[in-house]
């Protein structure tokens, strides 16, 4: 059997406007795809239908792009017009998509190449009217896909359809396309969505046990959030789905900026946000949240240790050879104070002698021993030497009123040592 120059080897299948053919070409000795269509058929659909079969069939003859299905030959013959075309080995999406849920990276990928390959047809005046699982072919080189059956669906939105028929598919319409409005390139947006969407989950968008039922549904509903049926789903995909299956073709996309959008789309499913542990945080910062606090308490004991070095400085501690014999006495000589414990006095707290009045005598002038001023500073010395014993005692070093009472006494030496200095000079 031979159609026009073609050698029929086998039938490849039945589609909605006739038979698929595998053929080889004898003129060059290549394997073909033809897809027929009966002419009789065209005739009823109206004047014109014929031409404008053949017509549309050269316009996506001229589409020459990795994704799209190469035409070699329109022509007639036999009573049927045929299509000549690339012969593809491999499944299509449908049988794919038969086996069970797609993996997000292998769904994006598909339906990427499935757009660039719209968003060149648009570019070159060709809608393609009927995508669908069954017209995408995935060849065995490297997963690429390519769209078949461009400009064979134009019959699908005449008006010379018979009544009562309705050819191609349903479930995959974009609204206008079903009601039978002038359409462009947005109503393939639209069944492109209804394919991804069945990617995704399973299921059909738009489904029904009638085809008003289907129709209905395309035109009125929307289908079931994707994110419900399939959680996980990257946010922005979702967003760009619900604008593809837009009832109102002015809010879905066109199909270059639909490439675009999918490209940056993340592949995989975005992870839930780790609850916060101790061991997430980096080692370094580890080792510096506990060492500076440390690091604070040793700098408030040194400080504390430097201040009484100076408040104790030997200047003001008696020389041996400045008192006399009997005044002398061990540097750590315990001696009883009176002092004041929560409002009584108490005259048996025993304090190291560096804290009594052993310091009253100025060493620099003996004379001062006697100044009334030099008496004073140093009785109100004694007095903080012992509230901070007391405190001391009480509390820890690192408690607010030491650190107040540490400032007083080194005011207080500063203050004296400046007074004794001012004396000398006169």
């Amino acid at each position: 059997m031979t159609i026009g120059r073609y050698e029929i080897l086998d039938e490849i299948g039945q589609g909605a406007m006739g038979t698929v053919y595998r053929a080889r070409d004898p003129m060059i000795e290549r394997v073909v795809a033809i897809k027929t269509v009966s002419i009789s058929l065209l005739q009823q659909e109206g004047a014109g239908a014929e031409a404008r079969f053949l017509r549309e069939a050269q316009s996506a003859g001229r589409l020459s792009h990795p994704n799209i299905v190469t035409i070699y030959d329109v022509s007639e013959a036999n009573g049927l017009a045929y299509i000549a075309m690339e012969y593809l080995s491999g499944r299509t999406l449908r049988d794919i998509m038969n086996q069970g849920p797609m993996p997000l990276d292998l769904i994006l990928d598909t339906v990427t190449q499935m757009a660039e390959a719209l968003a060149f047809a648009h570019e070159h005046g060709v809608i393609h009217r009927d995508i669908k699982p069954a017209n995408v072919v995935i060849t065995r080189q490297h997963g690429r896909i390519k769209l078949t059956d461009f400009g064979i669906a134009h019959l699908v939105n005449s008006n010379h359809t018979q009544t009562g028929q309705m050819l191609g598919s349903p479930r995959y319409m974009s609204p206008e396309q079903a009601m039978g409005r002038v359409i462009d390139g947005r109503s393939d947006i639209f069944s492109l969505g209804a394919v991804l969407y069945e990617m995704l989950t399973g299921q059909y968008a738009f489904d029904g046990e009638s085809l008003p039922t289907i129709i209905y549904r395309v035109i009125s509903e929307m289908p079931v959030p994707v994110e419900v049926v399939r959680p996980k789903i990257p946010a922005g995909l979702t967003s760009l789905l619900a604008s593809m299956l837009s009832k109102n073709p002015e809010e879905r996309p066109d199909a270059s900026s639909l490439v675009n959008a999918l490209r940056v789309l993340p592949s995989q499913a975005p992870e839930p946000p780790a609850s916060p542990q101790v061991e997430q945080i980096p080692h370094p910062l580890r080792v510096l949240a506990f060492t500076t606090p440390v690091a604070v308490f040793l700098l408030v004991g040194v400080s504390i240790i430097v201040i009484e070095h100076f408040l104790d400085s030997p200047q003001e501690t008696p020389a041996p050879s400045t008192l006399p014999s009997s005044d002398a006495a061990p540097a750590f000589q315990m001696s009883r104070v009176p002092s004041t414990v929560n409002g009584k006095v108490d005259s048996n707290l025993t304090l190291p002698a560096r804290v009594q009045t052993t310091p009253l005598l100025d060493h620099d002038n003996p004379a001062s021993s006697s100044d009334a001023y030099l008496e004073g500073l140093d009785k109100k010395r004694v007095e903080l030497r012992i509230k901070r014993t007391e405190l001391l005692l009480k509390f820890t070093k690192q408690h607010p009123d030491v650190r107040h009472v540490d400032r007083e006494l080194e005011q207080l030496s500063v203050e004296r040592r400046a007074y004794l200095k001012k004396q000398n000079k006169n």
